[in-house]
């Protein structure tokens, strides 16, 4: 799963605070599996988060408006390549789990991969 997510990593992004480019990463990826498989296995038996992978950059991006309201901006984080990684790593397991043991009912369409409002329309047309 880690070489998957190395190897698919979009090298247009920006590196993160530890300045590490999403290329050096997707390139080294043979190399890094195993290390980062170990490291994400011990962050998540200890379920620690390292502090650095826990600060972000934050930058106003402006919207429309007069630039002088704050109100006219969204902010941007901008974290880790490394924290995007473990990230999908935690999603991906959560997502095992919910599918697996059924936690989440066939009703619900929201938020759930394949499924949106259309099919939610669907199913209640079927249903009524």
């Amino acid at each position: 799963m880690v070489s998957d997510l190395l190897y698919h990593l979009g090298t247009h992004k920006s590196m993160g605070l530890d300045k590490i480019h999403p290329r050096i990463l997707r390139e080294l990826a043979e190399v890094l599996t195993k290390p980062f498989s170990i490291t994400y296995q011990q962050l998540w038996i200890t379920r620690e988060v390292p502090v650095d992978q826990k600060l972000a950059t934050v930058t106003p991006i402006y919207e429309k408006g007069q630039k002088e309201d704050h109100g006219n901006y969204r902010p941007v984080s901008q974290t880790s390549v490394l924290q995007k990684v473990m990230e999908q790593i935690t999603l991906s397991a959560i997502m095992r789990h919910v599918e697996y043991n059924q936690v989440i009912r066939p009703s619900q369409h929201g938020f759930m991969k394949g499924r949106s409002c259309l099919t939610n329309l669907i199913s209640y047309d079927k249903v009524t």
